[in-house]
């Protein structure tokens, strides 16, 4: 087999098995094709990359010079080699697991150190109740949709593309619960605010009343076609309702999803309940909102202690 099939393989394994999003997927498509590119003669211009290299050619040999390919000669930042490497590197270990190699070639090439940035985030007076725009008497669906979104990824944490799966019956109004099915189809149960409540019954008569038919097993942001928004129309929701309060940085839901978790752990939440809530598989992930506080700490004391 050409190793383009066992590619061909792997995706359909993370999207039948592990039920990957189709945006992880693609990711992940497109790395491994790159990573075939690097190991045939460029192409003649305006000809398609060959996919003729056998699964002979994946080796720790091919995978380093791939790298440093990316990173001398194609410039390219730590954190998008960074992205293709995590992609080889899964590969990998589904050939091993499927028992195809006994070795997985990508596991011993170092990831690339990546710079530390701090995450964006608003302050908790950015994001207070009174900075958002009153609704007018008759809302549009749009409207009423974007608070929902902000009262789910804001107020409990989401991910946009969590948001977009959602189905009205892993909600548990009552228990002010909800059933998140997450990254490599994970569940985790998050809390939700009161807030919440009250839009979710708005949605469903704002959605009742252009013809969208929600019931309890569909899904809640559900289109005129019967299938969910796009995630381009929700995170244009998201980008439009921050706007909308003068926030003038990135204006998009996992800004959201930071503000979230720094909020929390200002408040005196321990790490790994935010750690359970934002459904990371690490708590290193996590700890990098703990990263934020202390810097913000040190900026404080720099700038108000007479003798900083």
């Amino acid at each position: 087999m050409l190793l383009d099939e066992y590619i061909q393989n792997f995706l359909i394994y993370l999207q039948t098995q592990r039920r990957y999003s189709e945006r992880t997927i693609d990711t992940y498509h497109k790395s491994l094709e790159k990573y075939q590119e690097s190991l045939v003669e460029p192409p003649v211009k305006g000809d398609r990359p060959s996919k003729t290299a056998t699964l002979e050619s994946f080796t720790e040999a091919n995978v380093k010079k791939f790298v440093w390919d990316l990173k001398i000669k194609q410039k390219l930042a730590p954190t998008s080699i960074c992205e293709h490497l995590a992609a080889l590197k899964s590969f990998g270990k589904y050939l091993v697991r499927s028992k195809i190699l006994d070795k997985n070639p990508a596991e011993t090439v170092p990831m690339p150190k990546r710079p530390k940035r701090l995450v964006a985030f608003l302050s908790q007076k950015d994001l207070a109740e009174d900075k958002f725009p009153e609704l007018p008497e008759n809302p549009t669906l749009p409207q009423i949709r974007a608070r929902l979104l902000l009262e789910l990824i804001y107020g409990s944490g989401l991910r946009i593309s969590e948001c977009q799966s959602l189905h009205w019956n892993q909600l548990q109004t009552k228990e002010r619960l909800v059933r998140v099915i997450g990254k490599g189809n994970k569940e985790r149960i998050v809390p939700i605010t009161n807030s919440l409540v009250s839009w979710l019954e708005q949605f469903r008569v704002a959605e009742i009343e252009a013809g969208h038919a929600p019931n309890e097993a569909s899904y809640i942001f559900l289109s005129e076609n019967g299938k969910p928004y796009d995630v381009r129309t929700l995170r244009k929701d998201i980008h439009d309702l921050l706007r909308a309060i003068g926030w003038e940085g990135k204006a998009s839901p996992h800004v959201l999803r930071h503000s979230f978790a720094t909020h929390l752990l200002e408040n005196g939440a321990e790490i790994m309940s935010v750690k359970e809530m934002l459904g990371h598989s690490s708590i290193s992930t996590t700890q990098i909102y703990t990263h934020v506080n202390a810097e913000r700490l040190r900026e404080a004391f720099k700038k108000t202690h007479p003798r900083a």
